[in-house]
């Protein structure tokens, strides 16, 4: 009878296993968060090892700060990470936007703003909000061509990277006039100097860097709650596991994601 029933057990055992895979990485379930991470993850990895900033980590914050690239303001500007400009830089203007209270989204892109009935948008001057603008010059730190980087996916990556690029070679650097940020790179590269670079795939490091540079004053974001959310956002979709299996395995990114 045993015997019988053996098969029955294996099914039941790999359905099981298989559900608490599925749960653990329960928001790749998401199409528009796989479609997020398609677009930065190989970007993220190289920029990350070449500057000793653990990958899983950025792309988490990226995930948090963006709306998973579906903010507004990451949507203009490329600006996924939330990044203030430094002297110099072009930052997003104030911008008169609506709100559409169908969809409970602010439109920035004309063609869609025609679309809508006038009484379904709210128009609101949105603050200045001080964001650097990731757009081409002569785009950039102006309200014209809102839209662009939405209908141009190679500026849009041209734009990501470079926000990536400066989160990992202009904010989390030695020479850094805010401490955590100092304190943080200079913990990386002792880490990565006594172990190697595969420490930057090691969840307590991702953890460790993130607990650093948030959740208290004068740091990447002052909310008790950030470090939280990021870690539950890396741990949900799986950030570590995929950093690894396309950096270490040099699996393609849709099987890396598949793999669960």
């Amino acid at each position: 009878m045993l015997l019988n029933k053996l098969p029955i057990i294996l099914i039941a055992i790999s359905i099981g296993f298989t559900s608490l895979l599925s749960s653990q990485y329960s928001f790749r379930k998401y199409p528009h968060v796989k479609n997020f991470y398609y677009d930065i993850c190989v970007d993220v990895i190289e920029i990350g090892v070449k500057n000793n900033i653990p990958p899983a980590a950025i792309m988490a914050i990226a995930g948090l700060e963006s709306g998973y690239g579906r903010g507004y303001v990451a949507q203009i500007t490329g600006n996924i990470l939330s990044l203030g400009a430094f002297k110099g830089d072009k930052e997003l203007p104030r911008l008169y936007l609506p709100y559409s209270k169908s969809n409970k989204v602010v439109i920035f892109d004309k063609k869609i703003i025609k679309k809508h009935q006038t009484g379904d948008l709210f128009w609101q001057t949105r603050p200045k909000n001080l964001k650097r603008d990731y757009r081409p010059v002569p785009h950039a730190g102006t309200v014209k061509n809102l839209e662009l980087l939405k209908y141009d996916k190679n500026l849009k990556r041209i734009a990501n990277r470079a926000c990536i690029n400066d989160f990992a070679t202009r904010w989390i650097v030695s020479k850094s006039k805010v401490k955590v940020f100092r304190d943080a790179k200079l913990w990386l590269n002792r880490q990565v100097s006594l172990y190697g670079v595969g420490i930057l795939f090691e969840i307590g490091t991702n953890e460790h860097f993130i607990d650093m540079i948030g959740g208290h004053p004068h740091s990447f974001n002052y909310r008790d709650g950030w470090p939280k959310k990021t870690k539950l956002i890396m741990k949900k979709v799986g950030l570590i596991e995929l950093a690894r299996a396309v950096h270490i395995d040099n699996m393609d990114f849709n099987k890396a994601w598949s793999n669960k």
